[in-house]
């Protein structure tokens, strides 16, 4: 049997849920934390600020709702919903644009750097990058 105060917890939630109207940029909001994961919900605006990441951690991104460019160390990648991707730890990245309508809306999962790139093997970014 699941304890009352652990029963909140388990209660299910809408990422679509409140999603705020920005001019600019992007909103974060945590969802998860734990010692090895943070798992965020990331709203953007159609005009994202000119910021360029460069991350000690990998990063799994998957395109809930909306279209984005994004330059992924050098290179424009097209994503469209439901199209996601592993961004390797250091591989400076920037969202470039995303749609107005639908706004874009995404699944972030942040985990440690994988010791070897070789452990990435198989997997497909999923993406329909152009």
């Amino acid at each position: 049997m699941v304890a009352s105060s652990q029963r909140a917890s388990i209660l299910p939630a809408s990422l679509f849920d409140a999603l705020p109207l920005l001019e600019t940029g992007e909103q974060f909001d945590t969802l998860i934390r734990r010692s090895d994961v943070h798992i965020e919900r990331i709203v953007s605006s159609p005009r994202p600020e000119p910021v360029g990441y460069d991350q000690a951690h990998d990063e799994w991104v998957l395109l809930l709702q909306g279209q984005a460019t994004l330059d992924l160390a050098g290179d424009e990648v097209q994503l469209a919903a439901g199209d996601h991707l592993l961004i390797p730890a250091h591989c400076p990245h920037r969202v470039l644009a995303t749609s107005e309508t639908p706004r874009c809306v995404w699944l972030a999962v942040h985990l440690q750097a994988a010791p070897d790139a070789a452990q990435n093997d198989g997997e497909s970014s999923g993406s329909s990058a152009g």
